[in-house]
């Protein structure tokens, strides 16, 4: 009971234990959502969702193993020189799946869709979509806060996981709603892929040249 007690109140008065507290249980979400768009691309035959599963399970892998490293450390297994380390290679794999990430949207931009759909998956992208975007627009502002680096990554990679939410909520919904005048969207969805991808590499090239240039700080003056 009192270990409880501790864990909460340290929940409450800690922001960089809530925040990998938080990641670590929103591991199990992502992974979910990561799934079902798999089922969705082997259930219709959509390449877009089949490469959106491949992308949220990779961005899965990148926050547990952020969470892995500040566990170590907290045991003492870990030292600052490994979370530089973890710092580094995290930025440069999340700006690598950014970049691929224009892939599945030149899918949807091409409009490359199944022949039909049914409301549950919008439903379903729709109520994700909402989650990761009220919560990482609230922690976003707050990660000035911490003066923990791999926080800071976290709260960038749960942002970008809300932007990456909006596409699949977009093209999922044109999948259940277009039908032959599909081809009249195709601007209006270039251009919203677009910026929001424009966002998500600019949020992804700013964490690693801050990831660089903080472990060579911290290299010249250990």
């Amino acid at each position: 009971m009192n270990r409880g007690k501790e864990l909460y109140d340290k929940w409450k008065s800690d922001y960089d234990f809530r925040t990998l507290f938080s990641s670590a249980g929103g591991l199990l979400s992502t992974v979910i959502y990561a799934l079902y768009n798999g089922y969705l691309g082997a259930a219709h035959a959509s390449l877009w969702h089949g490469t959106i599963c491949v992308y949220y399970l990779v961005l899965a892998a990148l926050r547990a193993v952020i969470v892995g490293t500040e566990r170590r450390i907290a045991t003492d297994r870990g030292s600052q020189r490994s979370r530089d380390r973890t710092q580094v290679v995290a930025s440069a794999l999340l700006l690598f799946l950014n970049v691929c990430l224009v892939v599945p949207l030149a899918l949807l931009v091409k409009q490359e869709k199944p022949v039909s759909m049914t409301l549950i998956p919008a439903i379903a992208s729709a109520a994700y979509a909402t989650y990761k975007i009220t919560m990482a627009s609230i922690h976003l502002s707050r990660r000035k806060t911490s003066a923990n680096h791999l926080v800071k990554l976290l709260r960038t990679i749960n942002f970008v996981d809300a932007l990456v939410s909006i596409l699949v909520l977009q093209n999922t919904l044109i999948m259940v709603a277009s039908h032959d005048g599909i081809s009249q969207m195709l601007t209006l969805t270039a251009l919203t892929s677009g910026a929001i991808w424009l966002v998500i590499l600019i949020l992804s090239v700013a964490s690693l040249i801050g990831a660089v240039r903080g472990w060579k700080e911290r290299q010249a003056n250990p």
